[in-house]
C-alpha cells in the first residue's frame, strides 16, 4: 500500500509540481526551508487538560480530556489561518499537517487515539466554501499516520457520526456568552456504535472560547467513548 502511494505521489508531482504551502514557491516539499523557519519560531505547542481550560472558561463542564495545540493564534499564523479558511486556499492543509506531526510529542500523542473526527460544518457553508476545513486536515493526518507507522496504527476517520443539522451565526462574530448559546443544539449524533468505548479525536482549527468543541464533545459522549481529545492547529 505504501509503494502505490509513494508512485501516485511521484506521478502527481510530474505533473502538478509541489509548491511551498505557504510562499508558493516551487518546491519538492510542502513548506520550504525560510517559511519553515519562520512557523518554527512560532511553534508553541502545549497540551491542556480539562481542568487548566476550566479556568478561563464560562462552561461549567468539560466534555473532552485534553486540547492540544501547536500554535498562538496570532500573527502570521492568524493571517494564514484565515487565508486558509475563507480565501479558497485549501490546498494549504498538507502544510499544516506536515508541520505538525513533524512535532514528536504531537505525532505520539495522536497515535494513542482510534478515530479522528473533524468537527463539521453545514450544507449550505460547504456549498458556500467548497471544502470542510477541519476535514481535509483529520483526513490527511490519518492518512499520515498510517504511513508513518507502516500501517501499524490505524486511527480512522470517520465523518459520518457527528452531524451539523443547522446554519448558524459564525461564532467568530460572537462574543463569549452568545457563542455558548448559539452552538446549542446544531449537532446530532449518529451511527454512534462504531465510537463506543473508542479513543475519539476531534480535529478543529482554531480554539478560541472552546465553545464548539465542547459542544460537539457533548454529542459524542452520547456513544459512550473511551476518551475524547481536541486537537486545533492554534489557540487564541
Amino acid at each position: 500500500m505504501n509503494k502505490i502511494f509513494k508512485i501516485q505521489e511521484k506521478i502527481i508531482n510530474l505533473i502538478y509540481p509541489q509548491t511551498c504551502g505557504i510562499c508558493g514557491k516551487i518546491n519538492n516539499k510542502t513548506i520550504c526551508s525560510k517559511c519553515n523557519i519562520q512557523l518554527k519560531k512560532q511553534e508553541k505547542m502545549s497540551t491542556l487538560t480539562k481542568e487548566e481550560l476550566k479556568e478561563n472558561s464560562l462552561e461549567k463542564e468539560k466534555f473532552f480530556e485534553e486540547l492540544i495545540y501547536i500554535f498562538k493564534y496570532e500573527g502570521q499564523i492568524r493571517e494564514l489561518i484565515l487565508d486558509y479558511k475563507f480565501n479558497e486556499k485549501s490546498y494549504m492543509y498538507k502544510t499544516f499537517v506536515n508541520f505538525l506531526l513533524k512535532n514528536k510529542k504531537i505525532f505520539e500523542n495522536i497515535k494513542k487515539y482510534d478515530k479522528i473526527i473533524p468537527v463539521p460544518i453545514s450544507k449550505k457553508r460547504y456549498k458556500e466554501r467548497g471544502y470542510n476545513q477541519s476535514l481535509l486536515i483529520a483526513k490527511e493526518i490519518s492518512m499520515q499516520i498510517s504511513y508513518e507507522t507502516n500501517n501499524n496504527i490505524k486511527l480512522e476517520l470517520v465523518n459520518n457520526c457527528l452531524i451539523k443539522t443547522k446554519n448558524i451565526i459564525e461564532q467568530s462574530k460572537l462574543n463569549k456568552e452568545d457563542r455558548q448559546h448559539n452552538i446549542q443544539g446544531v449537532y446530532t449524533l449518529k451511527n454512534g456504535s462504531i465510537l463506543t468505548n473508542k479513543s475519539i479525536l476531534l480535529i478543529d482549527d482554531i480554539y478560541t472560547t472552546g465553545s464548539t468543541v465542547n459542544e460537539c464533545s457533548r454529542i459524542l459522549q452520547q456513544a459512550n467513548p473511551k476518551k475524547i481529545g481536541v486537537l486545533v492547529l492554534a489557540k487564541d
